[in-house]
């Protein structure tokens, strides 16, 4: 895979472009994670797709944040992407993780006629409750005044990301999850946290409009997004398929590749 860096409306966004073997494939992470997260998804859909792993505004090798933003600037960021890289319209399949997840809702309720589907994993439509919101606040402040993820909070975000079946059984998620957060710059990834956690608008309206095949994912491990929130955003996507995974907390394409991207095969060659 190519490095590139694209202007967006948040920033010059870092890249990985694969070869062009057929329609995009585009991927967004979830806070604090950079492209990287979907590195064996790449190496599953390469055949038949243009992979093209995105480092989210503020994150991994893209741009430092000065301010936060909000969803549709976020879609406005991806669809740059799209027009730097795609050379047929319409044909590109989104996938997100969390953050990842719920602006590829917004991508998709915005720009219906760029995208053939989206798959948004690990996820939620609602806005946030005031205890997240709380805790969020606390968070990113001492992040940003640190500078980097403190290793005390090291525990916190792994626990918000992975479940009992990944700790017993994936160590090595476990250490690329940890590697990501000591890369992490405390400074700028502040704004996304404020942005994607804390203001997290209400969704729900705006996903009724989706008028493109959407599969939403839940971990039945998530302890962030529990299964019963996923579902609600779900169930407001008209005819939205909806697949729980047994094993998996917060980060599936990460977690178990091969299933992941056995149901995201499954979905597209279904529409």
């Amino acid at each position: 895979m190519k490095s590139q860096t694209i202007p967006t409306p948040l920033g010059h966004l870092h890249v990985q472009v694969g070869p062009a073997n057929g329609p995009v494939m585009l991927f967004w992470p979830s806070l604090l994670m950079s492209g990287d997260m979907w590195l064996d998804q790449a190496a599953h859909h390469a055949a038949d797709h243009q992979v093209v792993l995105i480092d989210p505004p503020g994150q991994g090798r893209s741009e430092a944040l000065q301010s936060g933003f909000d969803f549709p600037a976020c879609a406005l960021s991806a669809l740059a992407v799209l027009d730097a890289i795609e050379t047929t319209p319409g044909q590109a399949v989104f996938v997100g993780n969390s953050w990842g997840g719920m602006m590829g809702g917004t991508l998709a309720a915005m720009a219906p006629d760029r995208l053939r589907a989206a798959v948004l994993m690990n996820c939620t439509g609602s806005p946030v409750g005031w205890r997240q919101r709380l805790e969020f606040l606390v968070l990113s402040t001492i992040i940003q005044r640190a500078g980097r993820i403190p290793r005390p909070l090291e525990r916190v975000a792994i626990d918000a990301f992975v479940g009992p079946t990944t700790r017993r059984e994936r160590p090595q998620v476990i250490q690329q999850i940890r590697d990501e957060l000591r890369r992490v710059d405390g400074r700028s990834v502040h704004w996304a946290i404020r942005s994607v956690v804390p203001e997290r608008p209400d969704q729900l309206a705006t996903l009724s409009t989706i008028g493109i095949p959407v599969l939403v994912v839940a971990g039945a491990e998530d302890a962030t997004f529990p299964v019963p929130e996923t579902q609600r955003m779900a169930d407001a996507i008209p005819d939205a398929r909806f697949e729980v995974l047994d094993g998996i907390a917060h980060l599936a394409g990460l977690e178990d590749p091969r299933r992941v991207a056995d149901l995201v095969n499954k979905f597209l060659h279904s529409l």
